[in-house]
């Protein structure tokens, strides 16, 4: 282990994957900043220019993950300032930073969160550092009814756990699914929702498919909200950036305590960050809310799921290096940027591709220290970027999403179809649909499919491959437990309070 991570130090030590991490660092920050923007679309329009150019596998990478990294950082800009949340995973910070701002401590919250991301971050690298060799080493015993059983799973945690409307999250996830199927099947050579267009053979493009869904349809969002009010009234002064000595050692165990739940949530297959900072802001409520404080401006509030955000994203790196399944709805965009390289990401990706494995995992050690060496200095500068008006943000993100799907296709087809997709991802946000779902579909639609395939080869077409194993077994277990338990524990509480 030690060898594998002196090994990724000489590969994110270049200086042009040093180079990359900085860049992403930074402009991940100012996606994170902009309400809207985030992590997926930043990660989204920088693909195909990251692919065009060039780019080695690892070097594209490290600048799709530090722009992740840093929009989780840039993200609780716009939720403390505006209380407006600059992602889904930046929700909860809105309870006690906008409250902070409020009182004049808006720089103070700054640095909180800003420090708060660094521990969270720190935990659950050290995790991935220690825990994703060996879970590679145990991935390695999966087949195909495994990895089938493993997909089931990662459909189950995400209907459960992602968003409040299950029923939503599991269309979106059909959805997905069903994109996945377009094309000529690979066992058959069956057209599959081709429509007779033979563009649509190949099936659609995983960028085109990127950039249209959540690029294209925020834009249609923002020019809805074209008439958005100037900002700079708004904006509370900001004042001293930096937290005192007392400030952090009253939030230092939440801090900790919330980058350890953050990590074990992001782990989780589908879950993402916005689920991190739910659950450990609700539990650092209960252990640490004795006056009733939380939401009105506590500090604690606000580091619990700053920390968490961080760590979950660092935590869903996790099972989408070493079983090839993405942890949210970014990782399963990286996971697209490996295919595009012809990389499969999973248990062998350690041990055929270690430049690419071990690159990332010391980049995101790297990027973590140039994120807080940025955030807290230039949290005033990063801050005036809120104010940015619409008539320059939409065109500007406008002409990267077209250029960079023409760049990698040089077809219109490519760019109509782009529009298409973005038109249908518009209208599904407006109908309170999520669009990480589909993604998460997509990517395991088609993986889930081929293992299916492999199985019942292997079995002669008898599906009692798919639960022989102990493995397979208690990933269906598990699955099961995971619909089931959700709505069975609280009937049984109700009828145990009610006989008390």
């Amino acid at each position: 282990m030690f060898d594998f991570l002196i090994h990724g130090f000489g590969v994110a030590l270049t200086p042009l994957n040093l180079g990359l991490a900085f860049l992403g660092a930074l402009l991940g920050t100012l996606f994170g900043a902009l309400p809207g923007i985030g992590p997926i679309n930043g990660i989204a329009i920088l693909m195909p220019l990251a692919y065009t150019l060039g780019l080695p596998a690892e070097s594209a990478l490290i600048l799709l993950a530090s722009v992740y990294t840093g929009s989780e950082y840039g993200g609780r800009m716009s939720s403390i300032l505006l209380n407006v949340p600059g992602d889904a995973g930046a929700v909860m910070t809105t309870l006690d930073g906008h409250p902070l701002a409020k009182k004049g401590l808006a720089g103070p919250a700054l640095g909180l969160s800003a420090v708060s991301s660094f521990v969270g971050a720190t935990i659950a690298i050290i995790g991935l550092t220690l825990f994703a060799p060996l879970l590679a080493q145990v991935a390695i015993m999966f087949g195909p009814a495994e990895f089938f059983a493993l997909m089931v799973f990662a459909f189950s945690s995400m209907a459960v756990m992602m968003g409040k409307d299950p029923i939503k999250t599991a269309i979106g996830a059909v959805l997905g699914v069903m994109v996945a199927m377009v094309g000529v099947d690979s066992g058959t050579g069956v057209l599959r929702y081709t429509f007779g267009m033979a563009e649509l053979y190949d099936g659609i493009d995983f960028v085109v498919m990127i950039i249209g869904l959540f690029a294209i349809s925020e834009i249609l969002l923002m020019l809805e909200h074209a008439n958005r009010q100037d900002v700079d009234d708004e904006m509370p002064p900001l004042g001293r950036v930096m937290i005192s000595l007392k400030e952090l050692a009253y939030c230092k165990w939440t801090m900790l305590r919330c980058g350890v739940i953050g990590f074990i949530v992001g782990v989780l297959p589908g879950t993402g960050a916005s689920i991190g900072g739910a659950v450990s802001y609700t539990t650092e409520k209960r252990i640490s809310d004795k006056d009733g404080s939380f939401g009105t401006g506590n500090m604690r509030g606000l580091a619990a799921p700053e920390a968490a955000n961080n760590a979950s994203a660092a935590g869903s790196f996790v099972p989408m290096l070493t079983l090839g399944i993405p942890g949210s709805g970014t990782t399963a965009v990286l996971l697209g940027a490996l295919m595009l390289y012809n990389i499969t990401p999973g248990p062998m990706l350690f041990s055929e591709r270690p430049e690419v494995a071990g690159g990332l995992i010391a980049s995101l050690y790297i990027g973590n220290i140039m994120l807080l060496a940025l955030n807290l200095p230039l949290a005033g500068l990063f801050a005036r970027v809120l104010t940015i008006p619409r008539w320059v943000l939409v065109p500007s993100i406008a002409i990267l999403a077209f250029v960079g799907i023409f760049q990698l296709h040089s077809d219109l087809t490519a760019i109509y179809l782009m529009l298409i997709i973005g038109i249908f991802g518009y209208l599904l946000r407006k109908l309170g649909f999520s669009l990480a779902p589909i993604i998460l579909g997509y990517v395991l639609g088609g993986l889930m499919e081929n293992n299916l395939r492999r199985a019942l080869a292997i079995s002669g077409g008898d599906l009692g491959i798919l639960w022989q194993s102990g493995i397979s077994l208690g990933l269906w277990i598990a699955a099961a437990a995971l619909l089931v338990l959700p709505w069975l524990l609280p009937k049984l509480w109700q009828a145990r309070t009610s006989k008390a």
